[in-house]
């Protein structure tokens, strides 16, 4: 579980997205578009969910692409080339269903356009027609443009301040494209409002619309029930039910309730972390 390679994706105050390949071999053999592993940087770390955006049979190597948002992501991005991660467990969760759907869209917003490059990737092997949406803050906050665009037959951008492609959300270019017709499956990885507004967008137009859900996990297999979310009335579990759900049958306002938990606990624990005095 030694760290191969590392580089820094995006590097500045508001967001670091690094991408590390770690040798895996067992999990590079196995691993399909949509499974997760389960990371510990250390022996007394916290155990994390990350998708693995691609892997290498021959080399026996995976990417972990993350941002570094709390405690433990921060350690993860402070290791070096050679040093080794205490433990990973996967895969995990369900695979994403791979089958020629036809023309299929695929929307990415921030570090989830990680999460999508695999499907996308797949989708396209599997003969779909894909249409790719990606959004960012900023242009300079995108990442894996060129990688997508390869596996895509047509790639669409949106930020939010326009310095790059459209101006706006990565839902006002999937109305217009979900205008045109013709389309049987949107699939969406980001943050919970971009989600949950992409079910929206695709509701009227009868769509298929499947989503990664980024609940709170401590686990990863089941036993602690922290990433619980209600589908279609049910109590399921992120881990091993999903991670991957309809859209139009997930309770949001209760999975983004959940997801502030351990919000307060988080930024208490980084300040320490960095020497700063916690408020």
């Amino acid at each position: 579980m030694k760290i191969i390679s590392k580089k820094k994706l995006i590097d500045n105050p508001g967001m670091k997205i690094t991408e590390i390949n770690v040798s895996a071999p067992h999990i590079a053999a196995k691993i399909k578009a949509g499974e997760f592993i389960v990371l510990m940087v250390s022996e007394n770390g916290e155990r994390i969910p990350l998708t693995v955006a691609r892997a290498d049979q021959e080399k026996g190597t995976i990417t972990i692409i993350f941002q570094e948002a709390g405690l433990s992501t921060t350690l993860l991005g402070k290791l070096a080339v050679g040093d080794s991660l205490y433990s990973i467990v996967g895969p995990l969760g369900h695979a994403t269903e791979i089958k020629n759907y036809g023309k299929v869209i695929i929307v990415g917003g921030g570090v989830g356009i990680a999460e999508i490059y695999p499907v996308a990737a797949a989708l396209k092997k599997a003969g779909n027609h894909v249409t790719t949406i990606l959004g960012a803050r900023t242009k300079a906050m995108l990442i894996l443009e060129k990688e997508l665009k390869e596996v895509s037959d047509e790639l669409l951008i949106a930020t939010d301040d326009g310095s790059y492609g459209k101006k706006g959300f990565t839902t006002d270019i999937l109305k217009e494209v979900l205008s045109k017709g013709g389309y049987s499956l949107v699939y969406a990885v980001g943050p919970i409002p971009m989600m949950k507004n992409a079910a929206s967008v695709t509701r009227p137009f009868n769509v298929k619309t499947i989503v990664s859900l980024n609940a709170v996990m401590v686990d990863g297999t089941g036993m602690c029930g922290s990433c619980r979310v209600t589908v279609g009335g049910s109590v399921k579990f992120s881990c091993v039910d999903g991670p991957e759900f309809d859209a139009h049958l997930v309770e949001w306002e209760e999975l983004g309730k959940r997801n502030q938990i351990y919000l307060e606990k988080e930024k208490h624990i980084c300040k320490l972390a960095s020497g700063a005095a916690p408020k």
